[in-house]
Protein backbone atom coordinates (compact mmCIF):
# COMPACT_ATOMS: atom_id res chain seq x y z
CA UNK A 1 0.00 0.00 0.00
CA UNK A 2 2.89 2.28 0.61
CA UNK A 3 4.27 1.75 -2.56
CA UNK A 4 0.96 2.44 -4.03
CA UNK A 5 0.93 6.09 -3.15
CA UNK A 6 4.52 7.09 -2.43
CA UNK A 7 7.53 7.79 -5.25
CA UNK A 8 10.94 7.08 -4.11
CA UNK A 9 13.65 9.37 -6.13
CA UNK A 10 17.21 8.59 -5.17
CA UNK A 11 19.68 11.66 -5.03
CA UNK A 12 22.63 10.69 -6.20
CA UNK A 13 25.97 12.20 -4.71
CA UNK A 14 29.32 13.47 -6.58
CA UNK A 15 32.27 10.89 -6.36
CA UNK A 16 35.32 12.08 -4.18
CA UNK A 17 37.67 14.60 -6.30
CA UNK A 18 41.42 13.37 -7.13
CA UNK A 19 44.24 15.39 -6.56
CA UNK A 20 47.76 14.83 -7.26
CA UNK A 21 50.49 14.70 -4.55
CA UNK A 22 51.04 18.76 -4.95
CA UNK A 23 46.77 19.70 -5.02
CA UNK A 24 46.49 19.66 -8.99
CA UNK A 25 43.12 18.52 -9.96
CA UNK A 26 43.45 15.40 -11.68
CA UNK A 27 39.68 14.34 -11.10
CA UNK A 28 36.90 16.01 -11.13
CA UNK A 29 32.79 16.01 -11.62
CA UNK A 30 30.35 17.09 -14.13
CA UNK A 31 26.66 17.34 -13.89
CA UNK A 32 25.25 15.21 -16.21
CA UNK A 33 21.26 14.53 -16.52
CA UNK A 34 18.99 11.25 -17.60
CA UNK A 35 15.57 11.25 -18.85
CA UNK A 36 13.28 9.57 -17.36
CA UNK A 37 9.60 8.59 -18.80
CA UNK A 38 6.61 7.09 -16.94
CA UNK A 39 4.39 6.02 -20.10
CA UNK A 40 1.23 6.15 -17.85
CA UNK A 41 1.30 9.83 -17.94
CA UNK A 42 2.64 10.54 -21.72
CA UNK A 43 0.26 12.30 -23.77
CA UNK A 44 0.78 12.99 -27.33
CA UNK A 45 4.03 15.18 -27.89
CA UNK A 46 6.35 16.05 -30.92
CA UNK A 47 8.90 12.91 -30.77
CA UNK A 48 11.35 14.30 -33.76
CA UNK A 49 12.30 17.40 -31.98
CA UNK A 50 12.41 15.53 -28.38
CA UNK A 51 15.14 13.23 -30.01
CA UNK A 52 16.61 16.03 -31.66
CA UNK A 53 17.15 17.86 -28.54
CA UNK A 54 18.88 14.49 -26.89
CA UNK A 55 20.54 13.21 -29.70
CA UNK A 56 19.13 9.66 -30.05
CA UNK A 57 17.06 8.35 -33.51
CA UNK A 58 13.52 7.93 -33.07
CA UNK A 59 14.03 4.55 -33.81
CA UNK A 60 16.49 4.49 -30.88
CA UNK A 61 13.59 5.96 -28.70
CA UNK A 62 10.85 3.99 -29.58
CA UNK A 63 12.73 1.24 -28.70
CA UNK A 64 13.52 2.61 -25.27
CA UNK A 65 10.25 3.61 -24.90
CA UNK A 66 8.81 -0.04 -25.09
CA UNK A 67 11.17 -1.34 -23.13
CA UNK A 68 10.00 1.36 -20.41
CA UNK A 69 6.41 0.10 -21.00
CA UNK A 70 7.38 -3.52 -20.70
CA UNK A 71 8.87 -2.65 -17.19
CA UNK A 72 5.71 -0.76 -16.14
CA UNK A 73 3.68 1.49 -17.52
CA UNK A 74 3.08 2.71 -13.48
CA UNK A 75 6.81 3.11 -12.65
CA UNK A 76 9.98 5.95 -13.96
CA UNK A 77 12.47 4.29 -16.23
CA UNK A 78 15.26 5.75 -17.68
CA UNK A 79 15.17 6.20 -21.24
CA UNK A 80 18.14 8.77 -22.09
CA UNK A 81 21.28 8.66 -20.41
CA UNK A 82 24.01 11.22 -19.82
CA UNK A 83 22.40 14.10 -21.29
CA UNK A 84 24.84 16.84 -21.12
CA UNK A 85 24.61 20.63 -19.31
CA UNK A 86 24.31 21.99 -22.60
CA UNK A 87 21.54 19.85 -23.87
CA UNK A 88 19.60 19.67 -20.74
CA UNK A 89 19.70 23.70 -21.13
CA UNK A 90 17.68 23.48 -24.29
CA UNK A 91 15.68 20.50 -23.11
CA UNK A 92 14.18 22.37 -20.05
CA UNK A 93 12.67 24.83 -21.65
CA UNK A 94 10.45 22.06 -23.85
CA UNK A 95 9.61 19.60 -20.41
CA UNK A 96 6.22 21.36 -19.84
CA UNK A 97 5.32 20.00 -23.37
CA UNK A 98 6.56 16.53 -22.56
CA UNK A 99 4.42 15.47 -19.97
CA UNK A 100 5.32 12.44 -17.94
CA UNK A 101 8.91 13.01 -18.71
CA UNK A 102 11.45 14.26 -16.40
CA UNK A 103 14.40 14.95 -15.47
CA UNK A 104 17.35 12.85 -12.85
CA UNK A 105 20.61 14.77 -11.95
CA UNK A 106 23.86 12.99 -11.80
CA UNK A 107 27.55 13.53 -12.11
CA UNK A 108 30.22 12.02 -14.85
CA UNK A 109 34.12 12.24 -14.55
CA UNK A 110 35.97 14.48 -16.17
CA UNK A 111 39.55 14.82 -16.55
CA UNK A 112 41.57 17.94 -16.96
CA UNK A 113 44.70 16.74 -18.45
CA UNK A 114 44.76 13.16 -20.84
CA UNK A 115 46.80 11.64 -18.23
CA UNK A 116 47.25 8.38 -15.41
CA UNK A 117 44.79 6.98 -17.24
CA UNK A 118 45.45 3.09 -15.87
CA UNK A 119 46.02 4.89 -12.24
CA UNK A 120 43.05 6.53 -12.45
CA UNK A 121 40.55 4.18 -13.61
CA UNK A 122 37.06 4.43 -14.95
CA UNK A 123 33.79 4.48 -13.98
CA UNK A 124 31.13 2.07 -15.29
CA UNK A 125 27.26 1.21 -15.33
CA UNK A 126 26.78 -1.95 -12.67
CA UNK A 127 26.20 -5.42 -13.79
CA UNK A 128 23.04 -7.50 -12.99
CA UNK A 129 25.82 -9.67 -10.57
CA UNK A 130 26.82 -6.55 -8.88
CA UNK A 131 23.17 -6.03 -7.83
CA UNK A 132 22.54 -8.96 -7.11
CA UNK A 133 25.90 -9.42 -4.35
CA UNK A 134 26.13 -5.88 -3.21
CA UNK A 135 22.40 -4.39 -2.14
CA UNK A 136 23.47 -1.13 -1.88
CA UNK A 137 23.22 -0.78 -5.58
CA UNK A 138 20.47 -0.78 -8.10
CA UNK A 139 20.25 -1.36 -12.43
CA UNK A 140 21.62 2.30 -13.66
CA UNK A 141 24.05 2.89 -10.35
CA UNK A 142 27.68 3.40 -11.48
CA UNK A 143 30.62 1.98 -9.95
CA UNK A 144 34.07 2.05 -10.59
CA UNK A 145 35.48 -0.67 -12.71
CA UNK A 146 38.97 -0.02 -12.59
CA UNK A 147 41.84 1.87 -10.99
CA UNK A 148 41.55 3.58 -7.90
CA UNK A 149 37.87 3.99 -8.94
CA UNK A 150 37.57 0.78 -7.86
CA UNK A 151 40.01 0.32 -5.51
CA UNK A 152 39.16 3.08 -3.34
CA UNK A 153 34.94 2.56 -4.60
CA UNK A 154 33.59 3.08 -0.82
CA UNK A 155 35.44 6.49 -0.34
CA UNK A 156 34.82 7.98 -3.40
CA UNK A 157 30.98 6.93 -4.20
CA UNK A 158 30.13 8.59 -1.19
CA UNK A 159 26.42 7.83 0.03
CA UNK A 160 22.68 8.35 -1.96
CA UNK A 161 20.58 9.84 -0.39
CA UNK A 162 16.16 9.78 -1.47
CA UNK A 163 13.57 11.92 -1.42
CA UNK A 164 10.01 10.61 -1.01
CA UNK A 165 7.07 12.20 -2.91
CA UNK A 166 3.09 11.36 -1.93
CA UNK A 167 1.65 10.24 -5.96
CA UNK A 168 -2.23 9.41 -6.91
CA UNK A 169 -3.81 6.51 -8.46
CA UNK A 170 -1.68 6.75 -11.82
CA UNK A 171 1.85 7.58 -10.23
CA UNK A 172 1.61 11.16 -10.93
CA UNK A 173 3.43 12.92 -8.02
CA UNK A 174 1.17 15.17 -6.15
CA UNK A 175 3.86 16.59 -3.24
CA UNK A 176 6.53 16.14 -1.04
CA UNK A 177 5.94 13.13 1.86
CA UNK A 178 6.00 14.49 5.21
CA UNK A 179 7.07 17.72 4.25
CA UNK A 180 10.46 16.11 3.80
CA UNK A 181 11.17 15.08 6.95
CA UNK A 182 11.10 11.45 5.35
CA UNK A 183 14.17 12.32 3.15
CA UNK A 184 17.45 12.26 3.21
CA UNK A 185 20.04 13.92 1.75
CA UNK A 186 22.96 12.37 -0.42
CA UNK A 187 26.46 12.62 1.33
CA UNK A 188 29.16 13.68 -1.32
CA UNK A 189 32.26 11.00 -1.69
CA UNK A 190 35.79 11.81 0.26
CA UNK A 191 38.48 13.31 -1.80
CA UNK A 192 41.68 11.87 -2.15
CA UNK A 193 45.07 13.20 -2.44
CA UNK A 194 47.47 10.44 -4.61
CA UNK A 195 51.30 10.32 -4.62
CA UNK A 196 51.62 10.59 -8.21
CA UNK A 197 53.24 13.77 -8.83
CA UNK A 198 51.50 14.88 -12.09
CA UNK A 199 54.42 16.88 -13.40
CA UNK A 200 56.43 13.95 -13.19
CA UNK A 201 54.24 11.22 -14.30
CA UNK A 202 53.54 13.66 -17.82
CA UNK A 203 56.96 13.58 -18.26
CA UNK A 204 57.41 10.07 -17.95
CA UNK A 205 54.44 10.22 -20.25
CA UNK A 206 56.62 11.92 -23.18
CA UNK A 207 58.95 10.06 -22.33
CA UNK A 208 57.23 6.61 -24.09
CA UNK A 209 55.28 7.95 -26.42
CA UNK A 210 55.08 5.97 -29.25
CA UNK A 211 56.80 3.06 -27.32
CA UNK A 212 55.45 0.35 -26.02
CA UNK A 213 56.18 -0.70 -21.87
CA UNK A 214 56.15 0.52 -18.82
CA UNK A 215 58.01 3.40 -15.96
CA UNK A 216 57.21 3.20 -12.70
CA UNK A 217 58.77 5.65 -9.84
CA UNK A 218 58.63 4.61 -6.07
CA UNK A 219 59.74 6.76 -3.22
CA UNK A 220 61.51 4.07 -1.15
CA UNK A 221 61.43 5.78 1.94
CA UNK A 222 58.02 5.78 1.91
CA UNK A 223 56.43 3.60 -1.00
CA UNK A 224 54.73 5.97 -2.61
CA UNK A 225 54.59 5.57 -6.27
CA UNK A 226 55.62 9.09 -7.74
CA UNK A 227 54.76 8.03 -11.45
CA UNK A 228 53.20 4.54 -13.03
CA UNK A 229 52.84 5.17 -16.78
CA UNK A 230 51.88 2.02 -19.14
CA UNK A 231 51.59 2.61 -22.71
CA UNK A 232 50.30 2.95 -25.13
CA UNK A 233 47.61 3.77 -22.56
CA UNK A 234 44.43 6.45 -23.19
CA UNK A 235 43.06 9.49 -22.78
CA UNK A 236 40.81 8.76 -19.77
CA UNK A 237 38.06 11.50 -21.02
CA UNK A 238 37.13 8.51 -23.52
CA UNK A 239 35.66 6.62 -21.69
CA UNK A 240 32.85 9.07 -20.18
CA UNK A 241 29.65 10.27 -21.01
CA UNK A 242 27.65 8.76 -23.97
CA UNK A 243 29.99 7.70 -26.52
CA UNK A 244 32.05 5.90 -23.81
CA UNK A 245 30.33 2.50 -24.99
CA UNK A 246 32.00 3.02 -28.90
CA UNK A 247 35.06 4.20 -27.30
CA UNK A 248 35.74 1.19 -24.95
CA UNK A 249 34.40 -0.97 -27.42
CA UNK A 250 37.58 0.66 -30.40
CA UNK A 251 40.15 0.67 -27.67
CA UNK A 252 39.46 -2.94 -26.34
CA UNK A 253 39.51 -4.09 -30.09
CA UNK A 254 43.02 -1.90 -30.85
CA UNK A 255 46.24 -4.43 -31.19
CA UNK A 256 48.22 -2.76 -29.19
CA UNK A 257 45.89 -3.38 -26.34
CA UNK A 258 45.86 0.39 -24.50
CA UNK A 259 43.61 -0.73 -21.67
CA UNK A 260 46.06 -3.04 -20.76
CA UNK A 261 48.00 -1.85 -17.31
CA UNK A 262 51.09 -3.52 -18.11
CA UNK A 263 53.28 -1.79 -15.07
CA UNK A 264 50.76 -4.17 -12.61
CA UNK A 265 49.83 -7.02 -15.51
CA UNK A 266 52.80 -7.65 -17.84
CA UNK A 267 55.12 -10.53 -16.99
CA UNK A 268 58.91 -9.66 -18.24
CA UNK A 269 62.05 -11.82 -17.99
CA UNK A 270 64.19 -9.18 -15.98
CA UNK A 271 67.16 -10.23 -17.35
CA UNK A 272 70.65 -9.13 -15.78
CA UNK A 273 68.14 -6.52 -13.49
CA UNK A 274 67.72 -9.84 -11.48
CA UNK A 275 70.98 -10.40 -10.98
CA UNK A 276 71.65 -8.18 -7.81
CA UNK A 277 68.68 -10.94 -6.23
CA UNK A 278 71.30 -13.57 -6.85
CA UNK A 279 73.96 -11.69 -5.76
CA UNK A 280 71.93 -11.11 -2.01
CA UNK A 281 70.85 -14.36 -1.76
CA UNK A 282 74.52 -16.01 -1.95
CA UNK A 283 75.80 -13.16 0.40
CA UNK A 284 72.93 -14.34 2.78
CA UNK A 285 73.50 -17.72 2.27
CA UNK A 286 77.77 -17.74 3.12
CA UNK A 287 78.18 -19.45 -0.56
CA UNK A 288 80.33 -16.19 -1.23
CA UNK A 289 81.81 -12.92 0.31
CA UNK A 290 82.40 -9.99 -1.18
CA UNK A 291 85.80 -11.19 -2.37
CA UNK A 292 84.55 -14.52 -3.67
CA UNK A 293 86.00 -14.42 -7.47
CA UNK A 294 85.07 -16.77 -10.41
CA UNK A 295 86.86 -16.65 -14.12
CA UNK A 296 85.06 -16.21 -16.94
CA UNK A 297 85.79 -17.39 -20.44
CA UNK A 298 83.70 -15.73 -22.40
CA UNK A 299 80.91 -17.19 -20.39
CA UNK A 300 80.30 -20.32 -18.12
CA UNK A 301 80.79 -24.14 -19.72
CA UNK A 302 79.92 -27.16 -18.49
CA UNK A 303 80.86 -30.28 -20.80
CA UNK A 304 78.89 -29.01 -24.15
CA UNK A 305 76.71 -26.48 -22.54
CA UNK A 306 77.76 -22.89 -22.37
CA UNK A 307 76.19 -19.12 -21.48
CA UNK A 308 77.51 -17.19 -23.54
CA UNK A 309 79.44 -13.66 -21.70
CA UNK A 310 81.97 -11.07 -23.09
CA UNK A 311 84.41 -11.40 -20.67
CA UNK A 312 87.96 -12.98 -20.30
CA UNK A 313 88.65 -11.90 -16.73
CA UNK A 314 87.94 -13.02 -12.87
CA UNK A 315 85.26 -10.80 -11.14
CA UNK A 316 84.18 -10.02 -7.66
CA UNK A 317 80.07 -9.05 -6.50
CA UNK A 318 81.09 -5.59 -7.32
CA UNK A 319 82.57 -5.52 -11.01
CA UNK A 320 80.17 -8.51 -11.41
CA UNK A 321 77.25 -5.99 -11.27
CA UNK A 322 79.20 -3.32 -13.04
CA UNK A 323 80.05 -5.62 -15.82
CA UNK A 324 76.76 -7.47 -16.02
CA UNK A 325 79.50 -10.76 -16.07
CA UNK A 326 76.72 -13.50 -16.78
CA UNK A 327 79.03 -16.51 -15.57
CA UNK A 328 79.74 -15.24 -12.25
CA UNK A 329 75.61 -15.57 -11.62
CA UNK A 330 76.19 -18.83 -13.19
CA UNK A 331 78.46 -19.90 -11.06
CA UNK A 332 76.65 -18.54 -7.25
CA UNK A 333 73.41 -19.33 -8.66
CA UNK A 334 74.61 -23.32 -8.13
CA UNK A 335 76.25 -22.80 -5.22
CA UNK A 336 73.31 -21.62 -3.64
CA UNK A 337 71.33 -24.48 -5.19
CA UNK A 338 73.94 -27.25 -4.23
CA UNK A 339 74.45 -25.63 -0.38
CA UNK A 340 75.07 -29.12 1.71
CA UNK A 341 72.76 -28.07 4.67
CA UNK A 342 69.83 -28.22 2.54
CA UNK A 343 70.60 -31.85 1.33
CA UNK A 344 70.02 -31.47 -2.35
CA UNK A 345 69.00 -28.81 -5.23
CA UNK A 346 65.29 -29.61 -4.98
CA UNK A 347 65.34 -28.07 -1.53
CA UNK A 348 67.90 -25.69 -2.53
CA UNK A 349 65.79 -24.47 -5.26
CA UNK A 350 62.93 -24.53 -3.08
CA UNK A 351 65.16 -22.08 -0.15
CA UNK A 352 66.15 -19.89 -2.92
CA UNK A 353 61.78 -19.35 -4.60
CA UNK A 354 61.59 -18.55 -0.51
CA UNK A 355 64.31 -15.93 -0.66
CA UNK A 356 62.66 -14.69 -4.05
CA UNK A 357 59.21 -14.16 -2.45
CA UNK A 358 60.52 -12.40 0.24
CA UNK A 359 61.82 -9.84 -2.47
CA UNK A 360 59.15 -9.34 -3.38
CA UNK A 361 59.05 -11.32 -6.23
CA UNK A 362 55.93 -13.85 -7.62
CA UNK A 363 53.51 -12.65 -5.39
CA UNK A 364 51.11 -9.99 -4.89
CA UNK A 365 52.67 -6.85 -2.86
CA UNK A 366 49.26 -6.06 -1.45
CA UNK A 367 49.32 -2.38 -2.62
CA UNK A 368 46.55 -0.51 -3.72
CA UNK A 369 46.53 -0.86 -7.11
CA UNK A 370 43.36 -2.93 -8.92
CA UNK A 371 44.61 -6.08 -10.63
CA UNK A 372 48.08 -6.09 -9.51
CA UNK A 373 49.15 -9.74 -11.04
CA UNK A 374 51.96 -12.19 -8.81
CA UNK A 375 54.51 -12.65 -11.70
CA UNK A 376 55.83 -15.88 -11.79
CA UNK A 377 58.52 -17.73 -9.80
CA UNK A 378 58.18 -21.33 -10.82
CA UNK A 379 57.36 -23.48 -7.37
CA UNK A 380 60.13 -26.91 -6.90
CA UNK A 381 56.68 -28.84 -8.57
CA UNK A 382 56.60 -27.10 -11.89
CA UNK A 383 59.98 -28.09 -12.85
CA UNK A 384 59.41 -31.75 -11.27
CA UNK A 385 56.48 -31.89 -13.71
CA UNK A 386 57.88 -30.00 -16.46
CA UNK A 387 61.81 -30.41 -16.33
CA UNK A 388 62.51 -33.30 -13.93
CA UNK A 389 60.21 -35.75 -14.16
CA UNK A 390 61.79 -39.06 -12.99
CA UNK A 391 65.26 -36.91 -13.53
CA UNK A 392 67.72 -36.45 -10.36
CA UNK A 393 67.54 -32.77 -9.76
CA UNK A 394 70.68 -30.35 -10.78
CA UNK A 395 71.36 -27.23 -11.29
CA UNK A 396 72.23 -26.96 -15.05
CA UNK A 397 68.86 -27.39 -16.82
CA UNK A 398 67.49 -24.27 -14.67
CA UNK A 399 71.00 -22.36 -14.91
CA UNK A 400 69.15 -19.40 -16.76
CA UNK A 401 67.57 -18.32 -13.75
CA UNK A 402 70.44 -16.75 -12.68
CA UNK A 403 70.78 -14.19 -14.88
CA UNK A 404 66.46 -12.83 -14.97
CA UNK A 405 65.91 -15.71 -17.91
CA UNK A 406 63.59 -18.89 -18.14
CA UNK A 407 60.73 -19.24 -16.56
CA UNK A 408 60.59 -16.06 -14.23
CA UNK A 409 58.13 -13.36 -15.02
CA UNK A 410 58.37 -9.99 -12.95
CA UNK A 411 55.91 -6.99 -13.77
CA UNK A 412 57.68 -3.65 -13.91
CA UNK A 413 56.19 -3.06 -10.12
CA UNK A 414 57.91 -5.46 -8.87
CA UNK A 415 61.39 -4.45 -9.91
CA UNK A 416 60.53 -0.68 -9.35
CA UNK A 417 59.78 -2.13 -5.34
CA UNK A 418 62.84 -4.40 -5.51
CA UNK A 419 65.06 -1.61 -6.17
CA UNK A 420 63.36 0.54 -3.98
CA UNK A 421 64.17 -2.67 -1.37
CA UNK A 422 67.82 -2.12 -2.36
CA UNK A 423 68.15 1.47 -1.44
CA UNK A 424 66.51 0.58 2.05
CA UNK A 425 69.05 -2.13 2.23
CA UNK A 426 66.70 -4.93 3.31
CA UNK A 427 63.07 -3.76 3.70
CA UNK A 428 60.47 -1.77 1.67
CA UNK A 429 57.52 -0.41 2.14
CA UNK A 430 54.20 -1.41 0.36
CA UNK A 431 54.18 0.48 -2.86
CA UNK A 432 50.62 2.42 -2.85
CA UNK A 433 49.34 5.44 -5.08
CA UNK A 434 46.92 7.22 -2.26
CA UNK A 435 48.50 9.62 0.31
CA UNK A 436 45.73 11.00 2.11
CA UNK A 437 41.79 9.88 2.26
CA UNK A 438 39.37 13.23 3.44
CA UNK A 439 38.45 12.29 7.49
CA UNK A 440 40.58 9.10 7.91
CA UNK A 441 43.91 7.73 7.79
CA UNK A 442 45.40 5.46 5.17
CA UNK A 443 45.58 1.46 5.91
CA UNK A 444 48.56 1.13 7.86
CA UNK A 445 49.93 -1.71 6.13
CA UNK A 446 51.43 1.38 3.83
CA UNK A 447 53.32 2.53 7.10
CA UNK A 448 55.11 -1.18 8.24
CA UNK A 449 58.19 -1.30 6.86
CA UNK A 450 58.30 -5.29 5.23
CA UNK A 451 61.95 -7.49 5.99
CA UNK A 452 63.35 -9.05 3.04
CA UNK A 453 65.36 -11.43 5.50
CA UNK A 454 68.83 -9.98 3.99
CA UNK A 455 70.96 -8.76 6.88
CA UNK A 456 71.69 -5.38 5.89
CA UNK A 457 75.25 -5.85 5.67
CA UNK A 458 75.50 -7.56 2.16
CA UNK A 459 73.71 -4.51 0.81
CA UNK A 460 76.84 -2.43 0.32
CA UNK A 461 78.77 -4.49 -2.16
CA UNK A 462 75.88 -4.72 -4.62
CA UNK A 463 75.05 -0.55 -4.19
CA UNK A 464 78.73 0.07 -5.22
CA UNK A 465 78.23 -2.26 -8.25
CA UNK A 466 75.09 -0.56 -9.21
CA UNK A 467 77.01 2.63 -8.74
CA UNK A 468 79.73 1.68 -10.70
CA UNK A 469 77.36 0.30 -13.53
CA UNK A 470 77.27 4.18 -14.79
CA UNK A 471 80.73 4.64 -14.44
CA UNK A 472 83.38 4.34 -16.93
CA UNK A 473 83.89 0.46 -17.66
CA UNK A 474 80.11 -0.31 -16.41
CA UNK A 475 78.16 -1.33 -18.68
CA UNK A 476 75.65 2.18 -19.04
CA UNK A 477 78.58 4.39 -18.90
CA UNK A 478 77.62 6.94 -20.96
CA UNK A 479 80.78 7.68 -24.00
Amino acid sequence: ATNNVLRKVVQYPARGLVYDSNGELLVYNQAAYDLLVTPREVVRFDTLTLCSLVDITIEEFRQKFQEARAYSSYKPSVIVKQISPEKYAVLQEHLYKLKGFYIQPRTLRQYPKPLAAHVLGYVGEVTRDITANDPYYQSGDYIGISGIEKTYEKELRGKKGVKYFLVDVHNRMQGSYLDGRADSAAQIGKNLVLTIDARLQEYAEQLMKNKKGSIVAIDPATGEVLAMVSTPNYDPNLLVGRQRGNNYAALAADSLKPLFNRSLMAQYPPGSTFKMANALVALQEGVITPYTEYYCAHGYHVGNFTVGCHHEQSFRVENSISQSCNAYYCYIFRAILENPKYGGVKQGYEAWREYMLRLGFGRVLNTDFANELKGLIPSSDYYQKYVYRNARWRALPIISLSIGQGEIGITPLQMANHTALIANRGYYYIPHVVKEIEGQPIDVRFKTPVSSGIDSSWFRPVINGMEKVMQPGGTGAMS
